[in-house]
């Protein structure tokens, strides 16, 4: 898909993977709407695409929110029209032993991570499947493969986007709508240290937001007849 005018949709955009992949999709020509929850970043990052000469909107989302997610929704349909590509990046982790988590800590993992896949392609599904073309991206982890000590939520909310994701691709493919699973591995971002892997544990090695984003805007140029379903991301030499 040539993105030159084209619509990105990208959630959690205001820091980390969801950051870089607005200002990659924006250079690479589209033109991008993105959301997060809270207000001023979201204002920031508008202002700061603007800046880099990219074609922006944005809104605040609890993309976890049906009437959050159905208002982002309408915003983006009012202002640019329907997306061509839409980015599922918006995510969470709560980390610790099991027995130190709470059901909240749980829920808001599930809801976030899982429940809004659900929420925002059902928003942006029908129109894509009218114009019978575009690319979903679900932006997952090598945590959804493999299990991590104290990442019990987080694993399997991320199980769960890989699921979800080859399901949702047999389900669109007839209509011309490919569905990408991105499998990053370790990412230099805050998000790493939440995760307790911080400074000291190798972060000089891991991947940047910006190498996830390189890897998600080549999935998006592919011929739109060629779809590269899942890919695993990984640091040369962690």
């Amino acid at each position: 898909m040539n993105l030159t005018g084209a619509l990105a949709v990208v959630t959690g955009a205001t820091q980390g993977i969801g950051r870089a992949t607005a200002f990659q999709l924006g250079r690479a020509g589209a033109k991008v709407a993105i959301c997060a929850r809270t207000p001023e970043p979201v204002r920031e990052t508008e202002s700061a695409l603007h800046a880099a000469g990219v074609d922006a909107i944005a809104s605040p989302c609890d993309v976890s929110d049906p009437a959050s997610v159905e208002r982002f929704a309408a915003f983006v349909a009012r202002e640019r029209g329907t997306p061509h590509v839409v980015v599922n990046n918006a995510g969470i982790g709560r980390f610790g032993p099991l027995e130190e988590l709470s059901l909240d800590d749980w829920d808001a993992t599930m809801g976030v991570n899982v429940r809004s896949l659900f929420l925002v392609t059902r928003a942006f599904l029908p129109a894509m499947k009218q114009a019978r073309r575009g690319t979903i991206v679900n932006v997952a982890s090598l945590a959804g493969r493999n299990g991590i000590e104290g990442g019990t939520a987080y694993c399997a909310s991320k199980h769960a986007v890989l699921g979800f994701s080859k399901a949702l691709m047999l389900e669109v493919r007839k209509h011309n709508i490919r569905v990408v699973a991105v499998c990053p591995g370790s990412v230099a971002t805050g998000f790493r240290s939440r995760a307790g892997q911080g400074p000291g544990t190798g972060t000089d090695r891991a991947l940047l937001a910006e190498d996830v984003a390189q890897s998600i805007e080549a999935t998006i140029q592919l011929a739109e007849r060629a779809m590269l379903s899942e890919l695993d991301l990984r640091p040369t030499n962690p």
